[in-house]
């Protein structure tokens, strides 16, 4: 394909990534930040209030990180239009209804895998300063920075799915799938509250899954809870420190 087309549509992708990340962020902003705290049903983790230099910051860095993004899922898809070079599937049939499913989750367990062992290595001292320090000037973060990466940080962390693209089947729905699962998800654990019920966050299911309680404590102590989605691998590798509410004040937390 001519040049021209191509930047075209990178550009429109990094456009739609853009207004995806804003949208999501600025909706759960906005009711959680915007309101009167009293309104807001869930436990504030933050003790601050957002600072608007902060904020700014964050959305400035996931901007310049959405072309980034944008760069690795435009090549995947000529590839796969112009030669079908990929496992990208149309036809459910093809590997039916059990795969559909089954892949997703294969995906996430993976992007996981990938991201823990990325996070730590990216607190490394030697990596820290040039990968991972823009996106933990954020000590409380805001929904803003879900996606605050320096490009360093962007890149490592845009091509694991593109490329998972060309060995591992998924479908287009099942892909659309995984990445509002990504977007909410990292925009619900980086809000400054749990809005999550506690009985969900600390029930059967939820001790297994990463939410904005787990994370937090990682935006204040750097050797705690690497992981993306699940909480596995910070327990496997012993790195996982959980709060526990206060029983006298449901707004303060202890460490476990």
């Amino acid at each position: 394909m001519p040049l021209k087309p191509i930047l075209l549509f990178t550009l429109i992708l990094t456009v739609i990534i853009a207004v995806r990340y804003l949208a999501a962020a600025g909706a759960v902003y906005a009711w959680i930040w915007m309101r009167p705290p009293e309104k807001v049903s869930g436990r504030r983790l933050n003790r601050d209030p957002p600072r608007p230099k902060l904020v700014a910051q964050e959305i400035r860095l996931s901007l310049l990180s959405s072309w980034i993004y944008a760069l690795p899922a435009v090549f995947v898809f000529e590839v796969w239009w112009l030669f079908g070079g990929t496992k990208i599937y149309l036809d459910v049939g093809q590997y039916g209804w059990p795969w559909f499913i089954a892949s997703g989750f294969v995906y996430l367990a993976i992007q996981d895998a990938y991201y823990y062992w990325l996070h730590r290595l990216m607190h490394h001292r030697a990596l820290f300063k040039w990968t991972h320090a823009a996106h933990h000037r954020s000590r409380q973060p805001t929904p803003f920075a879900s996606f605050a990466f320096a490009w360093p940080e962007a890149a490592l962390n845009a091509w694991l799915t593109p490329a998972l693209m060309f060995v591992i089947p998924i479908h287009p729905i099942v892909l659309a799938g995984l990445l509002t699962v990504m977007t909410v998800s990292a925009v619900l654990n980086h809000c400054g509250w749990e809005l999550l019920p506690d009985r969900l966050v600390r029930g059967p299911v939820g001790k297994w899954l990463i939410s904005a309680t787990h994370h937090n404590v990682h935006h204040l102590d750097f050797t705690k809870n690497y992981g993306l989605y699940f909480r596995v691998w910070d327990r496997l590798m012993g790195t996982e420190s959980m709060p526990t509410v206060c029983p006298n004040d449901s707004r303060r937390l202890e460490r476990a």
